[in-house]
């Protein structure tokens, strides 16, 4: 097989959405629709528009889907798919259906709206920027598109610049921090790292050591709105990222049989949810374990507090508290999804740089008693690739999961029903089916593939004959999603035990408040 290693730097974001927009059907041979179909088609629409606005994100996409099928030439219904497709995240759908209502009637001005949305949420901007162009020469009053593509242009302005000045591996920022250094003042109303016993190597200071009480006292501040000390948020960024780099890329850990190990899919910033879920399910110890599978930053208000707080668990408990990387755990999602504007707005950018060396350094995987493969996003293009390979795979060597590659798949691949494999509907890695999957865990000898990734609305999803979970552990995603969070308890007999949650109230604070980059929020225009 190919070198697992390897990355490409040729643009190949956009497979997926290709091959998305050429599985379109073929309209210029089918017979016109009966006046009947026209008319069921409509009252389906009107129907769908009202199940969209309730928020009911997959029935509107079906009941779109009947629409189309009865009368597939109203540019209409294929242009409200896509909205209901963004609304899900299948940007790569909505692409896919914004380009065909734009081929039937390139005057109908929402499908160039729709798919600009949808390329900016996958981060394409320059091709964002085309649409949104379209938008204002159109209609040069929409204010709101004028700003979307005033936007696009500053990012990829941006991203022009730093391509231009990029000179090679850039220095290590937490290399440049010494937090030991750093004066926490008098007047700081918060617990203490500093050791009352213990000195640093050169015997100058007291020694940083995570505690209980230090975490119990981070949590009260959170929920009062406080900040940690800068001195703190360095020292527990940093000392977690030297145990990370200690780690493996694939972690395997065992259950005894006093212990208990938790499974817990996206978090997303929603740090009154993760409590909830510690206050239910039991909190972290020496006798019961957790694994994070990715994604705890980004959408939500709180992901800095929920990334502080996971990581100092990891800090206190650093052989039993377990964090994968996921997709959001990356650059280019952090500069449109909220957690880099987050970061400057609570504490400072030298601060979101850390915290991006930190993510870099993450472990990609665990394996659970030889029984479960748990990781982000999902499976392989290849059939050849092992848990020998994930094993072996460096991934030091490429600090961002790029658009292609061993890394890219692990973090942002997706099931489907069908066997094999096709282009995912995210316009990002690909979609893989149950044959895949049976195939690969009988070839490592594994009960089952764990993932997240996507929202499940009771939480979690048994799927592919069983050889497949995905966990969610999100409730109400976004404030709007309405789902239930999930979690998986392991004990010494691996069996899974599912528990369920929903959301808890929060302060009133929108998700994605803190964004510096607002053309990926879904849009806010009418439907038809």
């Amino acid at each position: 097989m190919s070198d697992v290693n390897s990355s490409s730097d040729e643009d190949t974001s956009l497979s997926s959405v290709d091959e998305l927009v050429q599985q379109l059907p073929d309209l210029s041979h089918r017979p016109p629709p009966t006046k009947a179909d026209q008319e069921k088609a409509a009252k389906l629409k009107d129907a769908a528009n009202k199940i969209l606005a309730a928020g009911d994100y997959q029935q509107a996409i079906k009941t779109y889907t009947q629409a189309i099928e009865l009368d597939p030439t109203k540019e209409v219904y294929w242009a409200n798919r896509a909205q209901a497709n963004i609304k899900e995240e299948l940007y790569g759908a909505a692409i896919a259906d914004a380009t065909e209502a734009i081929q039937m009637n390139p005057d109908y001005i929402k499908s160039y709206y729709r798919r600009a949305t949808a390329y900016a949420a996958i981060l394409r901007p320059k091709d964002a920027l085309k649409d949104y162009q379209t938008v204002v020469k159109r209609v040069p009053n929409d204010k709101s598109a004028r700003a979307k593509r005033d936007e696009c242009q500053k990012i990829v302005r941006r991203l022009a610049f730093e391509a231009a000045i990029e000179v090679g591996e850039e220095a290590s920022v937490a290399d440049q921090v010494d937090y030991l250094s750093m004066v926490v003042e008098n007047g700081y109303d918060g617990a203490r790292l500093e050791s009352a016993t213990e000195k640093t190597e050169d015997g100058k200071g007291a020694k940083l050591v995570m505690t209980p009480e230090f975490i119990d006292d981070m949590i009260t501040r959170f929920k009062a709105g406080k900040r940690l000390h800068r001195k703190y948020v360095f020292a527990i960024i940093i000392e977690v990222m030297k145990i990370f780099k200690s780690e493996p890329t694939m972690v395997e850990v065992s259950v005894e049989n006093d212990e208990l190990l938790s499974v817990c899919g996206d978090t997303h910033g929603q740090l009154y949810d993760v409590l909830e879920l510690f206050r239910f399910n039991g909190a972290p110890s020496e006798k019961h374990s957790y694994l994070f599978n990715g994604d705890f930053v980004d959408r939500g208000s709180w992901s800095t507090e929920v990334a502080l707080l996971l990581f100092s668990y990891k800090w206190l408990y650093p052989s039993k508290f377990f964090l994968n990387r996921g997709n959001h755990e990356a650059n280019d999602m952090n500069k449109v999804y909220g957690f880099e504007g987050e970061c400057k707005a609570k504490y400072s950018e030298k601060i979101f740089k850390v915290f991006s060396e930190s993510f870099s350094t993450m472990p990609l995987a665990t394996l659970i008693g030889n029984n479960y493969f748990v990781l982000h996003g999902g499976l392989f293009s290849d059939d050849n690739i092992t848990l020998d390979d994930v094993r072996k795979y460096n991934r030091f060597a490429q600090k961002q999961p790029g658009q292609s590659g061993l890394m890219m798949e692990m973090l942002w691949t997706d099931p489907q029903p069908q066997p094999g494999r096709g282009p995912s509907k995210r316009g990002v890695g690909l979609q893989f089916g149950p044959d895949v999957t049976k195939r690969f865990c009988d070839a490592n000898g594994l009960m089952a593939v764990i993932r997240s990734h996507e929202v499940r609305m009771g939480g979690y999803e048994i799927e592919h004959d069983g050889r497949l979970i995905t966990v969610f552990s999100a409730p109400n995603y976004c404030d709007s999603q309405g789902n239930k969070g999930a979690v998986i308890n392991i004990k010494s007999d691996y069996e899974l035990n599912f528990k369920t949650y929903d959301a808890v109230p929060h302060p009133d604070i929108k998700p994605m408040g803190m964004s510096i980059n607002r053309i990926s929020k879904h849009s806010a225009r009418s439907f038809c």
